[in-house]
């Protein structure tokens, strides 16, 4: 058996990995080809990455003109300790007032806690200038080096 396949993550170690409120690395392709990384919050809806973001963004810029992501969550300090998720696909982009209301409530409900009117109220005047974004993984690559037992 190969290092790698002793680190890569089972799909029900990718779920709980993914589950707990973490950052998100989204890569997307400038005009230029040169990468665009920033960090998000995200949410999991049927099994795929979800957030949001302005829709005037450079993120969403980019991927109208090229639907190509990556992201990337990881956790972890030291080697033995480094586990993440890499997803590379393709972005769906909703301008659909429903799904990005959708997807604003959940991040903030993941993120600060209750829903309350006020929260609500300030999510909905958000919401009025994002857009929601799911990506669409062709391919998923994972790694747990606390599955190797403290050897390198």
């Amino acid at each position: 058996m190969s290092r790698r396949d002793q680190i890569t993550m089972t799909d029900a170690e990718i779920a709980e990995f993914l589950a707990p409120p973490r950052n998100l690395q989204v890569a997307t392709i400038n005009r230029d080809g040169t990468p665009h990384l920033v960090t998000m919050y995200y949410a999991v809806i049927d099994d795929r990455i979800a957030f949001w973001t302005y829709r005037k963004s450079q993120k969403v810029l980019n991927l109208r003109r090229d639907p190509r992501i990556t992201v990337l969550v990881e956790d972890g300090t030291a080697y033995g300790e480094l586990r993440g998720v890499q997803m590379a696909g393709r972005a769906i982009l909703s301008d659909d007032h429903e799904a990005v209301m959708d997807v604003g409530k959940r991040l903030f409900v993941r993120y600060f806690g209750d829903l309350d009117d006020a929260a609500m109220a300030g999510v909905e005047a958000s919401g009025a200038k994002r857009v929601a974004i799911t990506v669409e993984p062709d391919r998923v690559v994972s790694w747990d080096h606390r599955k190797l037992g403290g050897t390198y």
